[in-house]
């Protein structure tokens, strides 16, 4: 299990803590500049009702990465907005989201994650209503970029939170419940935005998280207390593990703008090639600059004297295969569906409600599949839970090579989604507790972070590859082709195979420890 500890939220001031690692059953560490967190104790009684509150904040967020996509055409054709400009109302959201969740990660753990999610929850419901009464383009893509940096502050705080409040064998089942957010919120979103854009209006698919958002933020201040945070540090350790070390007390900011400008590059890079190609110059152009833009990011945490991210943090084992495997099932899983969305509404002209509707039991497969691996990974291990997950999601894939011009959709397309959508919720739990695992407390949030922007990078890399693999299939018109969605589905398949083997080979072994001790404050 993760050493971390339950926390009861005592308010303190830069007070002065004693931190005891149960690692190795010895090690010290005085820390003067970290998060304090109380006694080892009861469980907080209310701890489910947080994870419901925080899960339901990330739904919110998850939700608005697909739910626009339904209702693009009557977004354009209401703000008379052309294809180009739509195409931002999507990527606006998740450039800012993706490329701002590791530095949003970071400041969560240096000024305090309570604090640090209700002010991305308050500017993200604020946005919300924006976006909801905006009467042009301008004001809309504006609004969405807001919300992406609100989620990008927001998610890996509350992540964070639930490492946290959980605590022993019960923090695997509360990241499983997390996991399954994941990728059940992708599916609803679809759904939601079909119904709403159906029926009140596409204004209501960001007005809906107006009231939810104000419930938590009115509700999580009386259920959990900020945690002690120092402005400054002088700490030191002893003993085994990836402690925090030294609070910084300067700000690192080439390490920062590095930090925001690789992903923000390599997402806009993305998008590019999946509207041109990877060929075309506005593609490889800031995919190169994304190369660059990482090996300027070690050279300066290298070189920092108060390194904003410790770089063998990121290079351990589990957090490298948990983040790929999250890599690859995000990527897979948002692909299906922007495959799946497009056939159905292209191909077989369903309408918005209806392609909507038949996300539904999709939504369902990917929680059902979740919930199983919670149970699955503290019996059988994280290797052989993930793999086979990722075994059932290449056949739901190959499954999905078959569709026809004339198909039906319940016999032909559906099988093969349900399959694949199982096998990639198994993925997204695996990925998440497995990254996290031994993450201590200093580094939660950047672990949320690094875990949420393999979620985003895997989506914008998956779209991106399988818009370039299925090509004129994607042109819609008069008559689509259905040729290029063999094709395309046959890279889901290779990229989940190529995950099982991942899920083998470098996921920890073994299963989570139960009574792995967690880091104790006093």
């Amino acid at each position: 299990m993760n050493p971390e500890s339950h926390t009861h939220g005592e308010v303190a001031g830069a007070g002065h803590h004693h931190v005891t690692t149960e690692q190795h059953g010895h090690g010290h560490a005085h820390d003067h500049g970290q998060h304090g967190e109380a006694a080892d104790g009861p469980p907080d009684p209310r701890r489910w009702l947080i994870l419901t509150l925080l899960c339901m904040a990330q739904f919110m967020l998850i939700v608005d990465v697909t739910v626009v996509n339904v209702a693009l055409p009557t977004i354009g054709a209401e703000l008379s907005l052309g294809a180009s400009s739509l195409t931002w109302v999507v990527t606006a959201y998740t450039l800012f989201f993706g490329s701002l969740l590791l530095l949003g990660g970071r400041i969560g753990d240096l000024v305090g994650r309570r604090r640090m999610f209700l002010v991305g929850l308050a500017l993200f419901t604020a946005s919300s209503l924006v976006s909801g009464l905006a009467e042009s383009g301008g004001v809309l893509i504006g609004a969405r970029a807001l919300q992406g940096v609100a989620a990008a502050v927001m998610s890996p705080a509350a992540m964070a939170l639930v490492m946290t409040v959980f605590q022993g064998p019960e923090r695997n089942r509360a990241l499983g419940v997390w996991a399954a957010i994941g990728g059940t919120g992708a599916a609803f979103g679809v759904l939601i935005g079909g119904v709403l854009a159906s029926g009140p209006g596409w204004e209501w698919i960001f007005f809906v998280n107006v009231p939810i958002g104000l419930v938590v933020l009115l509700a999580v201040p009386a259920l959990l207390k900020e945690q002690a945070v120092a402005t400054h540090g002088h700490g030191h350790e002893h003993g085994h593990g990836h402690g925090h070390g030294e609070a910084p007390s300067g700000i690192d900011l080439p390490g920062a703008l590095t930090m925001t400008a690789t992903p923000a590059l390599l997402i806009y890079g993305l998008v590019r090639a999946r509207d041109h190609g990877f060929g075309d110059q506005s593609a490889w152009l800031p995919l190169l600059g994304a190369v660059v833009g990482a090996v300027l990011f070690v050279l300066a945490e290298r070189s920092a004297a108060a390194p904003l991210v410790r770089l063998p943090f990121l290079a351990r084992p589990s957090m490298v295969g948990g983040s790929l495997l999250m890599l690859a099932a995000s990527g897979v899983l948002i692909s299906a569906f922007f495959l799946c969305s497009f056939y159905l509404q292209h191909v077989l002209e369903f309408s918005a409600l209806r392609t909507g509707l038949m996300f539904l039991p999709v939504a369902l497969a990917t929680t059902m599949g979740a919930h199983l691996a919670s149970q699955a990974v503290a019996r059988l291990g994280w290797r052989v839970t993930a793999a086979s997950g990722m075994v059932l999601a290449t056949a739901g894939a190959l499954l999905l090579t078959g569709l026809e011009r004339e198909g039906n959709a319940w016999t032909q397309l559906l099988p093969g989604f349900l399959l694949l959508a199982f096998g990639l919720g198994t993925g997204f739990v695996c990925a998440i507790t497995s990254a996290m695992h031994g993450v201590e407390h200093a580094d939660a949030g950047l672990g949320s972070g690094l875990v949420n922007t393999c979620h985003e990078l895997g989506a914008s890399l998956g779209i991106a590859v399988v818009a370039a693999v299925a090509g004129s299939s994607l042109e819609g018109g008069a008559a689509p082709s259905v040729d290029g969605f063999d094709g395309a589905f046959l890279a889901c398949a290779a990229i989940s195979a190529v995950a099982a083997v991942v899920g083998l080979t470098l996921l920890p072994k073994g299963k989570p420890d139960p009574s792995a001790g967690p880091i104790m404050a006093h």
